[in-house]
């Protein structure tokens, strides 16, 4: 059926097609062609991704894809009463040795020259406001529930958890709020082409690919912080030394200012793995999904004390370079 697509719509004629990780993708040509759908973006949405890409590549990125105009010109496609978006990439066989922490910091360091004003995708200074709205909208769930009585195991451990992840994210909140208030940003601190939510696996597997799809414009900060968030809960026993070599070849090709590690920081504190749980269980309707999410919200109680020692431990397991920067502590980490 995609193959017809690529045919029809774009005149490209492939040979197979293969999942590729969560995409549908097609081969051929000495390309990979990925079919994507764009979801509620619009049309000036994926335009301005589209212009993001091509100056990541004019500036020597190799592993962006190319979004594929169809024969008449368009960025998205309808095929089938749905929408699509084609990319194309050089297959490129991902390096076993990858140095992501050198390797993001390049991307990073590319993202900020971005010569025009990026308004559909950026997160720029909207944290604080994000994260407020986020609090309410599960606040407002968890009130209903107080007068219920829990259909569930997962309704129940919600309802006794949340004060205190309440307080965590109002930490969170205070702590950003500091920063900007009390630390001068540096011209390190521009907005840069970030992830949604960066991890070791982002950019695939098996082949390269900066899908940006991923992509939000943001503080560099973000991806670093859920690239420390996930290597954390990959490995709770032995994250320190993975993390330290990460940050000692990020700051090789690019140093932080105490204002990025502080930024970094309030994102560790704000409990996005405790908010993305609830938010999952509630908007699922698969009975298999609810009883993974249910396991993971356990793990996450289980582990709370642990995320705490982890925090309290964090700049000394980022390494000898945040040592020389005034940064604030949380005494509650430490007690």
């Amino acid at each position: 059926m995609l193959q017809k697509l690529l045919e029809q719509q774009y005149g490209i004629t492939v040979d197979e097609y293969f999942k590729l990780n969560s995409y549908d993708a097609l081969r051929g040509n000495g390309f990979l062609y990925l079919i994507t759908k764009p979801g509620s973006r619009e049309k000036e949405d994926i335009e301005e991704l589209e212009k993001i890409s091509e100056h990541l590549r004019n500036n020597g990125d190799s592993h962006v894809p190319v979004f594929l105009p169809t024969k008449d010109g368009n960025l998205i496609t309808t095929w089938e009463e749905k929408n699509y978006c084609v990319l194309a990439t050089r297959q490129s066989e991902k390096q076993p040795k990858l140095r992501l922490g050198r390797k993001l910091a390049k991307f990073h360091e590319r993202g900020k020259t971005v010569p025009f004003k990026i308004e559909r995708s950026s997160r720029i200074g909207q944290w604080k406001h994000l994260w407020e709205k986020r609090l309410e909208q599960i606040e407002k769930v968890w009130n209903d529930l107080l007068f219920q009585t829990p259909e569930d195991e997962f309704e129940k451990m919600f309802i006794d958890s949340f004060p205190y992840y309440i307080g965590m994210t109002e930490n969170a909140i205070q702590y950003l709020v500091d920063t900007e208030i009390d630390d001068e940003p540096t011209v390190s601190d521009s907005g840069t082409v970030c992830h949604e939510r960066f991890s070791e696996t982002t950019w695939g597997t098996q082949y390269y690919i900066k899908n940006p799809f991923d992509w939000v414009f943001d503080h560099r900060s973000r991806d670093l912080a859920e690239c420390t968030r996930e290597r954390y809960f990959r490995n709770t026993q032995t994250y320190e030394l993975e993390l330290n070599q990460f940050f000692t070849d990020y700051q090789a090709v690019a140093p932080l200012s105490s204002f990025s590690w502080r930024l970094l920081f309030s994102r560790l504190l704000f409990p996005l793995h405790y908010f993305e749980c609830i938010e999952n269980y509630y908007i699922t309707q698969s009975e298999q999904e609810k009883r993974v999410l249910e396991e993971r919200l356990s793990k996450i109680l289980r582990q709370s004390m642990e995320y705490e020692r982890f925090l309290g431990r964090f700049f000394q397991s980022a390494g000898a370079q945040v040592k020389n920067l005034k940064i604030p502590q949380l005494d509650w980490l430490y007690t």
